[in-house]
């Protein structure tokens, strides 16, 4: 239904996203982007196309400028839609589980990501 694209920490997140939409019978592909230069299009977009030409891209950082504006670039013009979960306030110190929920880049925060974008 729907293509998640994360790195690093992100990445772990979306993994337990992915088994719990899976329970709720969501099925959702996971692309592990550990590479943003050189960005690999032809997954990215082989993968879009049999999501329905939807990609969620969860980052742990900015917005501007970081992996969603990648995969963006690579993909934008060729009519997928990319959602992005990034970082929108000035980071605070905390417990790492509790700053990924804070942040909204949780695995919480992917299920209803994608719950709202399909």
């Amino acid at each position: 239904k729907l293509t998640i694209v994360a790195a690093g920490v992100t990445l772990f997140e979306a993994l337990k996203a992915h088994d719990q939409l899976k329970e709720a019978g969501i099925s959702v592909r996971v692309i592990d982007l550990y590479s943003i230069v050189p960005i690999d299009r032809t997954t990215l977009l082989d993968c879009a196309r049999v999501t329905g030409n939807r990609i969620l891209t969860v980052e742990d950082h900015y917005e501007h400028g970081g992996l969603g504006d990648a995969v963006l670039s690579a993909v934008g013009s060729e009519g997928v839609r990319v959602h992005k979960l990034a970082v929108r306030e000035i980071p605070h110190s905390g417990k790492p589980d509790e700053l990924l929920d804070r942040f909204g880049i949780s695995a919480r925060a992917i299920v209803e990501a994608v719950k709202t974008i399909l």
